[in-house]
């Protein structure tokens, strides 16, 4: 049988789609823009009808119906990450969540100890060969498909053709349904002026040649909007945004001087604007793949002079950094920092950044704190973490005791909070 034959075969209405998913069945959905929306609105028609139903994800961008805590002995979310979508229900408790490094959720699903029955992603329409690009996130979807019963996928004309590690044949679907609405866009942050001392300390220390991850939100993109001087930038990341391809277009980032996978951009997962999955579409210097490729410490640590660029919420004397939670109340997950750290750390020439503001709640709060708020999940161990960046400057951690590590972090304190630091940390025999 011809693949355009197959997929004749196949394809079907969303609701005759969501009729694949039984009783108990996981259901794993690829990350922000790779979610189907008319797969999981079907899906979400049916929930009355279903009994113990999961659906994990990370990063949802849309309330879809199923998320009602009335419903959640039908079908109930467990998050790999919380988004916008999820994050009162899991700190209301009626969403669950997994705690786990991004890199080795494609592990957890193949060793079976995250379940995977059923996929439903977005995808590119087919070429004449049969093959269907995950473009947008084939994160940990890709491991997913290969143990999953039903593969369900949203064909949608405006979801790019991207080259990589992210292509799934028709003979591995078991339906399709087709849509033509606009990709979910998100644009670049706000930027502030703290952001932007912050984000001007950290490209200070950024060389010619370097390669970059970025992580998502306000600081990381502020980092990105001075660097469009730098010359020969590559970038190795987990999300490529607006903000990467603003250096793209600049010039800055020509991946010529990357000592791995040089000429190439590298990431898992796209959220942005539609100019930017434009970019995507059959780009020969643009490769997606899977989570455990791209964060594998190991992987990533073989571009020389790799400089990671992640956010905290919180931060300890010691150098603890608590990024997912506000005390013990979910707030993101673990998501991919940890790796990128690691994998800086490890890489030559290699630097890690951690940014945060000094403050939070209208400078009331210091985000340095001489402990972690209590119950905070600790997402970036004191062993892991190397330059921390406020507004008020650098502090170098790695190799530096307790009681240099405490100086450094008051240091870059706001000066309001100064003297109470040193109090605290002269309690703790810290100073």
């Amino acid at each position: 049988m011809s693949v355009q034959a197959l997929y004749e075969q196949k394809r079907m209405s969303p609701a005759d789609a969501a009729e694949l998913i039984r009783d108990g069945d996981a259901v794993v959905v690829p990350t922000g823009v790779g979610e189907p929306p008319a797969l999981l609105h079907a899906l979400s028609e049916r929930r009355h009808s279903l009994r113990k139903v999961s659906v994990s994800q990370i990063l949802p961008l849309r309330k879809f119906a199923y998320l009602d805590p009335e419903t959640r002995a039908n079908i109930r979310h467990d998050a790999y990450f919380f988004g916008g979508a999820t994050r009162a229900g899991g700190q209301a408790g009626w969403v669950d969540f997994i705690p786990a490094y991004f890199s080795e959720l494609p592990m957890l699903i193949e060793r079976g100890l995250s379940p995977a029955d059923v996929v439903v992603s977005m995808a590119s329409p087919m070429d004449e060969h049969g093959y269907f690009s995950l473009s947008l996130a084939p994160d940990y979807t890709m491991a997913a498909i290969r143990r999953a019963r039903v593969v369900l996928l949203e064909v949608n004309s405006n979801v790019p053709f991207a080259n990589g590690d992210c292509h799934v044949h028709i003979s591995q679907v078991s339906g399709l349904v087709e849509s033509d609405e606009p990709l979910f866009e998100v644009g670049l942050p706000q930027i502030g002026p703290v952001q932007e001392a912050i984000g001007k300390y950290v490209a200070d220390l950024i060389d010619d040649g370097a390669t970059l991850q970025i992580g998502y939100g306000g600081i990381p993109d502020a980092v990105v909007m001075q660097l469009q001087h730098k010359r020969d930038l590559g970038i190795h990341t987990e999300m490529i945004g607006d903000g990467i391809l603003s250096l793209i277009e600049s010039g800055a980032v020509t991946n010529r001087k990357k000592t791995f996978m040089p000429g190439k951009t590298v990431a898992t997962f796209a959220l942005g604007s539609q100019r930017l999955y434009r970019h995507l579409h059959r780009n020969p210097a643009v490769e997606m793949h899977p989570v455990d490729f791209t964060n594998d410490p190991y992987i990533a640590a073989r571009n020389d002079r790799l400089c990671a660029i992640n956010a905290t919420l919180q931060i300890d004397l010691l150098g603890q950094c608590g990024s997912e939670s506000l005390g013990h109340l979910p707030y993101s997950g673990t998501g991919g920092q940890v790796d990128f750290v690691r994998a800086a750390n490890r890489s030559k020439g290699g630097k890690a950044f951690i940014v945060l503001p000094s403050t939070a709640k209208n400078d009331s709060v210091s985000r340095i704190a001489p402990v972690l708020s209590p119950g905070t999940h600790v997402t970036t161990s004191k062993n892991d973490i190397s330059y921390v960046v406020t507004e008020h400057g650098v502090a170098e951690l790695r190799g530096k005791t307790a009681k240099q590590r405490a100086e450094a972090l008051i240091g870059i304190a706001h000066p309001d909070f100064r003297g109470e630091l040193r109090a605290a940390a002269r309690a703790m025999n810290l100073l």
